[in-house]
């Protein structure tokens, strides 16, 4: 595998990095100001939508299509690929990972608000994305049917073998198990729940997201209660080292900025065009409403996860020490803090962490397959593969898993932005019926012939 390596790695240079930062801020700031900053304006609307009842029979609720989004979203991100943004690029990368999440926000917005107008019914539930949106907004099916397979290769294999890989480090670690015993039983589960279909899916993720996100942050929540009179200076640490305003990070600044991009994204998602998946699966009166529910997500994601695990590790003080494997860097700061149990609890951690991702990643390869209308046979084969993926994971070298997840997951950001730049004027016009229904007092239902320029909305005709 080590040629394999090798042309990954060429191609995750700083050129590249720089072209996906340069799309990402662009796209976030555009968006940013052509919602009027929703990110900001509506943050306690989202809370409220979260909640909603689910609108008729079809579909999931708001916040099961939530707690899919945040199953792919909550992974080893969170906690190694913080780890490893801080190792390498130092606490200033965490401050970059936040400029990804506010400006993601809008950017999730869109995508989200998008899959939701040009969703289509698949029996009982619903099901869309970016394959849809460019096939039904713009006509081009071919260039779906692109994205379709590479997001199916992204989160069904390669994101799915990043996982997996983390779970076989830190439980092996911790518990000295063997990682072949470990891939074996993350098969066993992973085929015990994707055969199930999507209904299955969603009542794993609405249990494992909660339970995991409470526990994790009750941690964290500890360490800065005890860690008290710190605080101040590590945002003074994570300002000045984002700007090279240290001499000692002066130098540092660009591998700040990219290792916050590329672990920031890795971790929302925001742009990747991965979930708006999720979010056309929910049952909702208003494709706003599941904008706004998955623009959450991303904060959910990065400014309360990634931020309690770079907190852990900066308080710590060992991200300076040349540790640059994530879990255990974040399981040694977290060592500093409560002790020896702290192994068990990442490792553990991780696994909750790690294996919702690998069941929301599955979904998301099978929106795409069925819009490929690929035969049903395919899907089995698809379901074996994924499989296969998991076991390989467990085994893998992280550099070569890690890698490739970066390159796949900028490819999918270069198609999905360069898509939703193109459609995001629909956006702005769904959100600004929202929010005059809205502000008129009313619970925002919509209808296509709200915007006299819109085609090939399946789901939202009049008498629907």
């Amino acid at each position: 595998m080590e040629w394999l390596s090798n042309i990954v790695g060429d191609t995750n240079n700083i050129l590249w990095t720089y072209c996906i930062i340069t799309l990402l801020i662009a796209a976030g700031l555009y968006f940013s100001f052509g919602t009027k900053f929703v990110q900001i304006r509506l943050f306690p609307e989202m809370f409220r939508l979260i909640v909603e009842k689910r609108e008729g029979d079809s579909g999931v609720s708001p916040f099961q299509a939530f707690t899919i989004s945040a199953a792919s979203r909550v992974g080893t991100g969170n906690i190694t690929g913080v780890a490893l943004a801080i190792g390498v690029g130092g606490p200033g990368a965490v401050f970059w990972m936040w400029i990804i999440a506010i400006l993601g926000m809008a950017t999730a917005f869109i995508e989200s608000t998008l899959a939701q107008v040009y969703k289509v019914k698949d029996g009982d539930t619903f099901r869309g994305g970016p394959a849809y949106y460019m096939e039904k907004a713009l006509g081009q099916r071919k260039l779906g049917v692109i994205f379709g397979i590479l997001l199916t290769l992204s989160f069904g294999f390669i994101f799915n073998a990043v996982q997996s890989n983390t779970i076989a480090t830190s439980v092996g670690e911790a518990f000295n198990i063997n990682p072949t015993i470990i891939g074996i039983i993350l098969v066993v589960l992973t085929a015990m729940i994707i055969f199930g279909g999507v209904h299955r899916i969603v009542k794993v993720t609405q249990v494992l997201v909660p339970v995991m996100a409470v526990f994790y942050l009750a941690v964290a929540l500890f360490v800065i209660v005890t860690n008290l009179t710190e605080i101040p200076a590590v945002f003074k640490l994570i300002f000045t080292e984002a700007f090279g305003l240290q001499e000692a990070a002066g130098g540092a600044i660009g591998a700040a900025i990219m290792q916050g991009v590329r672990r920031g994204l890795f971790s929302n998602e925001a742009g990747m065009g991965s979930v708006p998946n999720a979010a056309a699966t929910a049952n909702t009166s208003h494709p706003a409403k599941q904008g706004l529910v998955q623009s959450l997500g991303v904060f959910f994601d990065t400014i309360m996860i990634c931020s309690a695990t770079a907190f852990i590790i900066i308080l710590a003080g060992l991200y300076n020490t040349g540790e640059s494997n994530g879990i255990i860097l974040t399981q040694n700061s977290l060592a500093v803090h409560v002790g020896g149990w702290a192994p068990y609890f990442i490792a553990i951690s991780i696994i909750f962490f790690a294996f919702s991702s690998i069941v929301g990643n599955y979904y998301y390869g099978e929106s795409n397959i069925e819009f490929m209308n690929a035969h049903k046979s395919w899907m089995f084969v698809y379901r074996i593969l994924v499989l296969a993926m998991v076991m390989f994971g467990s085994l893998a070298q992280v550099e070569l898993v890690w890698n490739l997840a970066d390159l796949f997951m900028g490819l999918m950001a270069i198609i999905n932005i360069t898509i939703i730049l193109l459609l995001g004027k629909i956006a702005f016009q769904v959100l600004d019926d929202f929010t005059m229904q809205r502000n008129a007092g009313k619970n925002p239902v919509f209808y296509a012939k709200s915007i006299p320029t819109l085609k090939n909305t399946d789901c939202w005709e009049e008498d629907r």
